[in-house]
C-alpha cells in the first residue's frame, strides 16, 4: 500500500457512521461518569485560612449562681 491509499482508507473509516456513533456514545459515557462522581463524592477541601476566633462574649466565663440552700432550722420557720 502506498501512503496515499492508506490516507484515503483512514479518512473513509473516520467518516463512517459507526465510528461517529461510537465516539458520541463514549463522550456521553465519560460525561455521565464524571457527573455521577461529582454528585456522590465529597470534594476534599483543605482550607489554608486561619481558624476563626471565638466571639468575645463566648470567651468570658460566667460564674454560675450559687443556689441558696433553705435553712430547715426552727428559727427560719418561726418555731420555738
Amino acid at each position: 500500500m502506498f501512503p496515499e491509499d492508506t490516507l484515503e482508507i483512514f479518512i473513509h473509516v473516520i467518516k463512517s457512521w459507526q465510528v461517529i456513533v461510537v465516539s458520541v456514545i463514549l463522550v456521553f459515557y465519560v460525561f455521565l461518569i464524571n457527573f455521577t462522581a461529582r454528585t456522590y463524592h465529597r470534594p476534599r477541601f483543605v482550607s489554608n485560612s486561619k481558624p476563626k476566633k471565638p466571639k468575645r462574649e463566648a470567651t468570658v466565663k460566667v460564674k454560675p449562681k450559687e443556689k441558696s440552700v433553705p435553712d430547715n432550722s426552727d428559727e427560719a420557720l418561726g418555731l420555738e
